[in-house]
């Protein structure tokens, strides 16, 4: 995913993070200056859908236009396959085991 907040702000007239932290302000929302430098030059690890919610709100677009998909990429592709455990091609999962710990016993699963 690709965050679009600047060019979906500039497409709107909204040129500078210090503007759009005002009327997102105006609309409830209130922001620090640090968070709002985050959401403006670099992409969230996570947002919260009510401050979503707002921003959309405020901007008059909705999540998809901040939410870009971007094409998978070979790098990506890897990691999704390794994580799977489906490196042998099989895509069953069925090769994945379970790590064992040093002691040579299985980890129990979470409660």
């Amino acid at each position: 995913m690709r965050w679009n907040l600047r060019m979906v702000a500039a497409e709107r007239g909204v040129w500078k993070s210090t503007d759009l932290r005002r009327a997102l302000g105006d609309a409830g929302l209130d922001m620090s200056a640090g968070k709002m430098s985050h959401l403006w030059s670099g992409t969230p690890i996570s947002i919260r859908l009510d401050d979503l919610d707002v921003i959309c709100s405020v901007l008059g677009c909705v999540p998809g236009d901040l939410l870009v998909p971007e094409p998978k990429t070979e790098s990506t592709e890897v990691a999704v396959a390794t994580v799977a455990g489906s490196g042998s091609g099989s895509g069953s999962g069925s090769d994945v085991r379970p790590i064992r710990r040093k002691d040579g016993q299985r980890s129990l699963p979470p409660a």
